[in-house]
């Protein structure tokens, strides 16, 4: 499920070239602080992917909500 989390999430990222350095910079929207920048479009994607696994790691210690993603919610369960 987390594969198809993180699938679904990196489908919305928007990717563009900075004007000033020529860098590529990629986002997900409604992810708030999930952002890579790096020389190839490649190397932003894969720095992107690897931040946005972070951020859910961070999110689910924490107990922070995560976005619904075409239908899918992941959530901490109670174990007990």
């Amino acid at each position: 499920m987390i594969t198809a989390y993180i699938h679904a999430a990196m489908q919305r990222a928007k990717y563009e070239i900075l004007k000033d350095d020529k860098t590529f910079y990629g986002e997900i929207p409604g992810f708030t602080g999930v952002y890579a920048n790096a020389s190839k479009l490649e190397a932003c994607r894969e720095e992107l992917e690897e931040v946005l696994e972070e951020w859910v790691l961070f999110r689910v210690s924490r107990h922070l909500p995560l976005p619904t993603l075409d239908g899918i919610r992941l959530r901490i369960k109670k174990a007990g």
